[in-house]
């Protein structure tokens, strides 16, 4: 297989190309995420969740076994191989090919997940938890997604309760996100990571405030400088809330579309959501007015 521009590759054989919008699931199974917490608790729960999401258009499937909503303990890594092993296992052995990210930043449970079928790790700490996960990536030739967060989770506040705006010093939040994520890529790269096999994530929601939030989403395009795929997840957060009052995570799709097609106006490659269906619709009209900027005729 050749890889070459536009795509993600998640192993020498394996890729994701990015000539439109991916849609990256989410699929939890933890018992206290945000909003989906307690949703998915048995492998088989797991495979329905899975194959509806993989049915209505989502083009990855991210699996996680530890919430990382504000608040939120970290979870011991035996207890996240529990949790993710099993589900990725069993859903590869229900058929189902498409590629699994695991959405951890251990490096021991980023293994049990590639061992039992994942294809990449979506670690929201950009390989600074553990620092075995970086040379681990690197030694499984798989793909990996750096975000930036401010602090961990247990230290995290709702985008919507700060009491005071996190401060990212003169220079503003998309700067200093913007540098983060070049200083991880850089790490990346010099523990031996393909640069191909690297996405970058700005990290809406983790540490940021409402405002501060929609002034990176107004900016993917100077993140997409970075030279590397950017991932957005806005999903149903808090910020997205406090702009249309709607108190209920579970209800916040339209919020949430309208984030996903504004990140993907602004050149973010790959949108991870909850509702992958609605997603993938919003996100092929997104697409065509990309065409139209570009001087193409729709479908490009």
């Amino acid at each position: 297989m050749t890889i070459g521009p536009g795509v993600w590759r998640l192993s020498p054989t394996r890729a994701v190309t990015l000539e439109r919008a991916r849609v990256m699931a989410v699929l939890n199974v933890t018992p206290d995420s945000f909003s989906d917490g307690g949703s998915i608790a048995t492998p088989a729960d797991a495979v329905r969740a899975a194959r509806a999401a993989a049915d209505a258009g989502a083009d990855l499937l991210d699996i996680g076994g530890e919430s990382t909503r504000p608040g939120a303990g970290a979870v011991p890594e035996a207890e996240q191989i529990a949790r993710v092993a099993p589900a990725i296992r069993a859903v590869r052995e229900a058929g189902l090919d498409a590629p699994i990210t695991v959405d951890t930043t251990r490096a021991a449970v980023a293994r049990a997940a590639l061992d039992a079928g994942a294809d990449a790790v979506n670690d929201v700490s950009a390989g600074l938890d553990d620092p075995a996960m970086l040379p681990l990536i690197a030694r499984r030739r798989v793909g990996v997604v750096l975000m930036h967060r401010r602090s961990a989770p247990a230290r995290d506040r709702y985008s919507d309760r700060y009491v005071a705006e996190p401060d990212y010093g003169p220079a503003g939040v998309v700067r200093a996100v913007r540098d983060f994520l070049a200083e991880r890529l850089g790490a990346a790269r010099d523990a031996g990571v393909a640069p191909d096999s690297i996405a970058v994530d700005p990290g809406l929601g983790f540490g940021k405030s409402v405002g501060q939030n929609f002034e990176l989403l107004a900016s993917i395009d100077r993140l997409v400088t970075l030279g590397a795929p950017v991932l957005v997840g806005a999903s149903r957060k808090s910020f997205l809330g406090a702009v249309t009052g709607e108190a209920d995570p579970a209800r916040r799709l339209s919020e949430s579309i309208a984030a996903a097609v504004a990140a993907r106006l602004g050149g973010a490659s790959i949108v991870r959501a909850h509702d992958a269906g609605p997603h993938r619709r919003a996100l092929a009209a997104a697409d065509a007015v990309r065409a139209a900027r570009m001087g193409r005729v729709w479908p490009g």
